[in-house]
């Protein structure tokens, strides 16, 4: 059993196409065939079923699937952890985040990359639950959300700073010279708002259900950069985490008042697994910048 084989196994298993399979790891689809039939061959269990251009994961398959990603896994992280040895001159760190968080983000990664200009950074965004899923699969080394800080067997997360539930508007809006307004305003105010999915959705959510205010919705958006564009209109407002709308000169992010606007930025990572030292060092970075966003001790949740 070779390492290589157990890739083209997961690839194939994530694909559900030997030839889909066989490109994204830069080899012949024959090659990818023959390398897995050589694997099942000494399994001595088949791990696809073959249906027409498509396949499928057996019984067996499924089974060996975790163990096959957790080999590779093991692997990369032994190599890394090797590449950490020569002192950070070489090596990727793949960082997953959330919208609200980019700003923060982008002030710790200038300082990063010009102090490491040999790390390979792969940033990449989604909604909490999506790079969650790929932080417990070991496909990031890190992840950037508003999601609560807790230990589970899976992952261990720390918080790097709060901030409230904010009403954004565009600068001409009526509502723009506020300093803050009460949650139950939501229930006049014409809103677009992230569709369900999104971590601030499922918890602004239950702000609502628990203070009893029906909001305003005009429209749901599941693309955070495109729901900005459309406040920056002037026509609607927005509920989102006070730190998202910092690409938006012309937006304005007004304080929600009330118990339980706040939320805890977070940073999470794999749980039991090693740690980088080009992780370390960004995260570091990510504490420097990191700010609390008017958040009153009486404003966060119990």
């Amino acid at each position: 059993m070779e390492l290589r084989q157990l890739k083209y196994f997961i690839k194939a298993a994530e694909l559900q196409n030997f030839t889909d399979a066989a490109a994204a790891v830069f080899i012949t689809q024959s090659t990818l065939s023959q390398q897995i039939k050589q694997l099942e061959d000494e399994l001595q269990l088949p791990l696809f079923d073959r249906v027409a251009k498509r396949v499928r994961l057996t019984e067996a398959g499924k089974s060996f699937l975790p163990y096959a990603q957790k080999t590779v896994r093991d692997a990369e992280e032994g190599r890394d952890m090797l590449k950490d040895l020569m002192n950070l001159q070489s090596g990727t760190l793949t960082v997953g985040t959330t919208y609200g968080l980019t700003n923060l983000l982008t002030k710790a990664v200038l300082d990063f990359s010009a102090k490491y200009p040999n790390i390979k950074l792969q940033i990449g965004f989604g909604t909490t639950q999506d790079l969650l899923t790929q932080l417990e699969q070991g496909r990031l080394d890190m992840m950037l959300s508003f999601m609560p800080e807790q230990q589970t067997a899976a992952i261990q997360s720390e918080r790097i700073f709060s901030s409230c539930l904010a009403l954004i508007v565009h600068s001409d809006h009526l509502l723009a010279q506020k300093k803050q307004v009460n949650l139950r305003q939501l229930s006049e105010i014409p809103l677009l708002l992230p569709s369900a999915g999104y971590s601030i959705r499922n918890y602004l959510d239950s702000v609502l259900l628990k203070h009893q205010v029906a909001p305003n919705v005009k429209m749901e958006v599941n693309d955070i950069h495109m729901l900005l564009q459309l406040v920056d209109t002037g026509r609607w407002a927005t509920v989102l985490m006070g730190s998202s709308a910092f690409n938006h000169p012309s937006l304005k992010a007004i304080k929600i008042t009330g118990a339980g606007m706040a939320r805890e930025a977070t940073i999470a990572w794999p749980r039991n697994a090693y740690r980088k030292r080009s992780a370390l060092a960004l995260a570091q970075n990510l504490t420097i910048y990191a700010t609390d966003y008017h958040v009153d001790e009486s404003d966060i949740a119990s």
